[in-house]
């Protein structure tokens, strides 16, 4: 199992724009076979360290990832779609 993990920082974090990412991210649910299993949560601590959005996506292998990642849905309708609402981001990938 391949596990991918990004946390945003949104520009301006307002409860209709976090909204939005969220919705706009999980809309990847069933459009991208190598996506194995999604979750997205909003930050509810809200810390100074605190990033708004995390988003943990699973896949079979590194290469359904890699697959995954240049994907015309995921880079249409969510890079593009929620890239001007970002300030930032990490991330994290890992094998399990």
């Amino acid at each position: 199992m391949f596990t991918h993990i990004v946390l945003f920082k949104l520009k301006e974090p307002t409860t209709d724009n976090l909204k939005f990412v969220e919705n706009t991210l999980l809309s990847m649910n069933g459009e991208i076979k190598e996506l194995k299993k999604l979750e997205v949560g909003v930050d509810t601590i809200r810390s100074d360290r605190s990033y708004d959005i995390g988003i943990i996506t699973r896949f079979d292998n590194e290469e359904d990832y890699l697959a995954y990642d240049v994907n015309e849905f995921h880079v249409e309708k969510v890079k593009k779609v929620i890239g001007p609402y970002m300030e930032g981001s990490k991330t994290l990938d890992f094998q399990l």
